[in-house]
Parts: C-alpha cells; structure tokens; sequence
C-alpha cells in the first residue's frame, strides 16, 4: 500500500466526512428522549463544574458511564453549550471510524477494498443518522471495532504486545457503555477461536496483564464513582441500566423476532438492495438448476462473519430493543459488503456520489424537520421570552421533554394528577427508576407565583379538568399550547 495513495484515499474519505457528517450538524435541534438527558447532563457538570459524577435536574444520574458525557462537555467548553457543539464528537469519532475501516480492510485485503469499505460504511442509512445522533452508540462502534481489529492483528500477525491495545480499546468501550464494551468482543473472539479450534491461543493473550490494564482504565471512573455513592451507584448503574435493560423490556411494543432484521435492513440502505438483489438471482439460479459459487472462507472472512452475526444474535435475546444496538455490525457487514462492490466499479461510484447529493438534501429537508417535531427548543424560546425572574414552570405532555429545561436554562417541573405521579416515581428496579425530573401535581401549583405551563396535544382535555382558576392561552404551537396564569388572578 503506498503512502501516496494512502493519503488520497484518506483526503477522499476525509471531505466526505466533512459533507455527510459535519455539514450542516448544527442546523439539528436536541430531540427528546434521549439526546436532551445526555445535553442538559452534561450542561448541568459544565455549569456545576462536576466532570466525574453526572447529574440532571441536580440528582446524580447512573444512566450511561462517563466517556461520551466528557466529549459533550469538552465540546461545549471549546464551542460553547449549542446544537453544533453537540453534534460535534460524535461526527469526529465518525470520521475515526470511517478511516479506521479503511485501514483494516487495506491491511486484511487490499487498498481498493478497504476505500470501498469505508465509503459503504459512511453512506449507510444507519451509520449517517447514528453520525448525526447526540448518543453514546458511535463511540461504543469506534472503541469496540478498535478492540476487535486489534486483537485480530495481534492473532494474525502473532504479535501478543496489539492485545493490550485491544484490552485498552475494551477498556474506553466499558467507560462509554457498560459491561457490553468487554462482554461482547469477549463473546465474539471465543466463538472465532472455536471457529478456528484455537483455544490454546487464549494462553498467549496476555490476559493476566491485559486484564490489569482494563481494570486500570476502568478505573478512572468507576472506582471513585463508588467510593463517592457506593452501592447506590452499583445498584442503580449496574441493576437498572443494564441488567433491567436484558431482563425487562423498556419498549414491548417492537418485541418482534424479525426486529433487527428490519433494522438492518433500513440501515445498510442504499447498499442492500443491489447485494439482496444479487442473492434473489443466485437463489433463483439455483432453483434452474444452476451452480452456486463455492463459498470458501478465509480466516478473515471467518472472524468478519463471527463478528457479524454475533452482534444482532445477542441483542435478540435481550428484552429490550433498540435501534442501535446492533450498530457494532456495520464495519464487518460494510467490509464483506465491499467484496461485492469492488467488482462492480460504476454501480458503486454512481451509488456513492447519489449519496453524497441525496444525504445533505434529506439532513436539511427530513432530518431536520422532523427533529423539530421531537424538540421543544421553540417552546423553550417561547418560555424564555414569557416568564419572569420567579415565573413557575411546568410541562403537562404525555413524555416529559429534557430539551425544554436545557434550552431555556430553567428548572420545569413535569406536571401530573396526584396518581399519575404515585404511578411514576422511581421505585427500585424499574423503569420509573429514570423519572428523576422534577414533579408536581395539580393541587401543589404554587398560587404566589405565576405560572407557565407547556400543554401537549395529548393533554388538553386533562389540564382544562385538573388546572384550577383562570388560565390564559398566551401562545399556540404546532404540537403544543402555553397557558399562563397570574399570581395576582388566583383567588
């Protein structure tokens, strides 16, 4: 692989980063649920100056450990607290892990195939959105891809020193998401070196010392996380978050065994349809009697296709089901992807440059459209323009939006009947465990101060039969209305 075409290939992938991944990032507004906890979090240890325990709404929060919460606070320390700042790492460490791909697939195959790889890669539906998304899931892909390279080299090349790179890679995985950054690529090398019936190998891994470098990377957080809370800490990070996650299903509704075959699917779009094409015709072909190729694997091909499958096949046995979860496929799937499209130069050159046109056309004509749907950044502006110094707060929707308080910068309480929230607060190990907002019901609206309530379409009826006195309607919003009412007009 020469240096010159090296650095080509990487301006390449570079300027296609900065058009897919960087442009226009800023022009996204924080959507609830889940990009506005990680945001106001890490506002809140910015304005409170607490960089090791996260908290929200001033209580401590166990959520997700500490990595990403530190690349959105460095972000808004170089930036300033605003939606490009957010969006910021997470289009950086895309870029890394767009060149990272390059770099294995030239080292396990070829220059043309890694270039192709990691363009495959970065214009999958999927890693684009994920790219975009103010979540700890492209940084878990980059350390885990990482641990996962590494160890392979070190097991193709017999170099034992990669695997410490690959134990500090699990290590920064374990610091962004949990047990899953070493459970997973753990799982995944046992079953390639049962593939391979190389279990003697695990003697020459180092694992001894590896291991001690893990747990000294680890903890950088972990452990004065539970010298400051202790088994509070242990029980709610390692109870709620992850063992509830497996256990207990947070959203029933997409429990369907076909889940992440839809999702990858949608997310390896456009490339998916030419390669399912491609298996409809060898299937047809074989239905005429026709030859199949012989599929003869490789070792790579072997520790891609382990790497592969593994991943949705353990995410399926969990309860709960997210979108994301399965994302650590998307580098072995875009490298076996790869061995199709090197050999069909202009459909992949056509594929790619419609992506470099359609995806900025869809970020700024759907993405960011429908983010606005699932933001409460205009009705945070219009709490900011109409509340006073002492002006309560108060949000009655059905989901409690987190973006409302980060944009506004004011606490707003989530406004519920007296048995909705007894329903709601956290009780141990549940999923009301994250209704850590502020509460208030009906009957403890202050009547000494004014008040502004956020109303969701979905609550209308609720808050004309529960709010008591006269409430003014100051401002009408697409999915919302803000009512208003004074200190001085309470009885």
């Amino acid at each position: 692989m020469g240096q010159p075409q090296t650095w080509r290939d990487c301006g390449i992938l570079v300027i296609m980063c900065l058009v897919l991944l960087f442009f226009g990032s800023g022009s996204i507004p924080i959507t609830d649920p889940t990009e506005s906890n990680y945001v106001l979090t890490a506002k809140e240890m910015v304005m409170t100056g607490e960089y090791v325990s996260p908290r929200i709404y001033g209580v401590d929060w166990y959520d997700k450990p500490i990595m990403f919460y530190w690349e959105l606070i460095a972000a808004f320390k170089l930036f300033g607290i605003s939606d490009g700042a957010a969006r910021f790492f997470p289009a950086v460490v895309g870029t890394l892990s767009v060149l990272g791909t390059y770099f294995f697939g030239s080292w396990l195959y070829d220059r043309k195939r890694g270039l192709t790889a990691g363009i495959i890669l970065l214009t999958s539906l999927e890693f684009w959105y994920i790219g975009h998304a103010v979540i700890t899931d492209m940084t878990l892909f980059c350390s885990m891809s990482a641990a996962l390279c590494l160890f392979y080299a070190g097991y193709h090349l017999k170099k034992p020193k990669l695997y410490y790179f690959a134990y500090a890679a699990s290590g920064i995985a374990v610091l962004t998401k949990g047990p899953i950054g070493l459970a997973l690529p753990g799982l995944i090398i046992l079953l390639f070196l049962a593939w391979q019936r190389d279990f003697s190998r695990l003697l020459k891994m180092r694992i001894g010392t590896g291991m001690l470098l893990f747990a000294a990377i680890i903890s950088i957080w972990y452990l004065p996380m539970f010298i400051m809370h202790g088994w509070d800490f242990i029980n709610t990070f390692f109870g709620v978050h992850n063992v509830l996650r497996a256990t207990v299903s947070e959203h029933p509704e997409v429990n369907y065994w076909f889940y992440y075959l839809l999702v990858f699917i949608a997310g390896f779009l456009p490339w998916i349809v030419p390669v399912l094409a491609h298996g409809v015709k060898l299937l047809y072909g074989k239905r005429k009697g026709l030859k199949l190729p012989t599929l003869s694997l490789e070792e790579g091909e072997r520790f891609l296709l382990v790497w592969a499958v593994t991943v949705p096949l353990v995410f399926q046995c969990f309860e709960t089901k997210y979108v994301t979860y399965t994302f650590p496929y998307m580098m072995p799937v875009a490298l076996l992807f790869a061995g199709y499209f090197v050999k069909r130069e202009l459909l992949f050159r056509r594929m790619a440059a419609g992506c470099l046109i359609v995806m900025p056309l869809l970020l700024f004509f759907v993405a960011v459209p429908l983010c606005e749907q699932s933001s409460a950044k205009q009705e945070a502006e219009e709490i900011m323009r109409l509340a006073g110094r002492d002006t309560c707060i108060a949000q009655c929707k059905k989901t409690y939006s987190a973006s409302m308080p980060f944009y506004s910068g004011k606490e707003v309480f989530r406004l519920e009947t007296e048995a909705d929230r007894n329903r709601l607060k956290p009780d141990g190990m549940a999923w009301n465990s994250l209704n850590v907002m502020p509460f208030m019901t009906f009957d403890e609206m202050p009547k000494d101060r004014d008040m502004l309530v956020v109303v969701g379409k979905a609550r209308y009826e609720l808050f004309d039969s529960q709010a008591e006195g006269y409430w003014e309607m100051v401002k009408e919003l697409p999915k919302s209305r803000i009512y208003m009412r004074k200190a001085s007009e309470v009885k």
